[in-house]
């Protein structure tokens, strides 16, 4: 299926892959055979660390006894193995606990990175994007999900891949109707506690540790946003985009929301909020409600397709498997 690519842009199509949902990559490790050169140098050896990867951990572990007036080996590597080995679910409490030691801010710096490297590398290739945001909670039988599934199909006729959160519910609609009519359909799922299972209309998921990688990686490679009914996380996905445009951090991007019955009490409020100067009155255009999927689809096209130079294109870009790079067929 011919898909819509900005114009300065040339790419090609690789044949479809199956769903792959990137597990959870096991925790950075020290090498065993550095652990006698770090204890060696802690006790006054004089061999010193060749490799620079290696030099971070020995200050962090040197600060450690600095401040725990310690001169054991054991406590700063056991708080290190704790860092390095605590559960993906739990990587956004670590993250925001407060202030920590500067080994285990560093540990946290490079996890980040990793899931921001690791959704890179498997959405590059995806083509611009819509992104549904909705409940997980929503059922089958739910009239919510039969308008997200046909929303999904809309999008995906329209020649842009249809990216959610990944999950079961109104994202599992949304992706559903993209792959029933040839579209692509990716996800962005997140480590919970309580796991949440990619759906199974998927050509492509990855799955984040921290939930602000997520939020970006969501908004970094759509041109719209459709916004379904939902809870506290929904609201979250919602203003999000409609802050860093109102902010100029991202371009005009059209927002719309879908199930105004459910919406009506926020609509009613944002309305509020431009009577009451907090917001201004233009910042009321940036979000479009109606419950016709034939309007939405308008409204993304007439606010994207022809203001960003997006056009129907046979082939995407090669994509390099050995950078861990992923195609995604069309």
């Amino acid at each position: 299926m011919a898909g819509v690519s900005p114009a300065e842009s040339k790419s090609s199509q690789p044949a479809r892959l199956p769903l792959q949902c990137l597990p959870c990559q096991p925790p950075l490790l020290l090498p065993r055979a550095a652990l006698p050169v770090f204890q060696e140098s802690l006790t006054g050896g004089r061999r010193r660390f060749s490799c620079l990867a290696l030099r971070p951990f020995a200050v962090g572990v040197n600060q450690a006894f600095v401040q725990n007036n310690d001169d054991s080996v054991i406590e700063p590597l056991a708080a290190a193995s704790s860092t390095l080995t605590a559960p993906s679910a739990r990587a956004d409490e670590i993250f925001l606990e407060g202030p920590r030691s500067r080994f285990h801010e560093f540990i946290t710096l490079l996890r980040v990175m990793r899931d921001f490297l690791r959704g890179f590398r498997t959405l590059h290739f995806v083509g611009p994007c819509v992104t549904v945001f909705g409940s997980s909670r929503i059922k089958r039988d739910d009239p919510h999900y039969e308008l997200a599934r046909k929303m999904g199909a809309a999008i995906g006729r329209l020649g842009f891949t249809v990216m959610t959160g990944g999950g079961p519910g109104i994202m599992e609609a949304a992706n559903r109707g993209a792959k029933e009519v040839g579209g692509r359909s990716v996800g962005c799922n997140i480590e919970l506690a309580s796991e949440q299972a990619a759906n199974a209309y998927l050509d492509r998921c990855v799955r984040m540790h921290y939930f602000f990688v997520r939020k970006a990686l969501l908004v970094k490679y759509s041109y719209a946003f459709v916004v379904m009914p939902g809870g506290a996380g929904t609201l979250d996905e919602l203003f999000e985009p409609v802050t860093l445009i109102q902010t100029g951090k991202i371009k005009n991007f059209p927002i719309v929301i879908m199930g105004t019955d459910y919406w009506k009490e926020l609509v009613g409020f944002i309305d509020k909020m431009a009577q009451r100067g907090t917001i201004s009155a233009s910042d009321l255009t940036l979000i479009y409600a109606t419950d016709s999927v034939e309007e939405a689809i308008a409204h993304i096209r007439s606010k994207t397709i022809e203001p960003f130079g997006l056009k129907r294109i046979v082939h995407i870009r090669r994509h390099f498997p050995w950078l861990g790079e992923r195609g995604l067929s069309g």
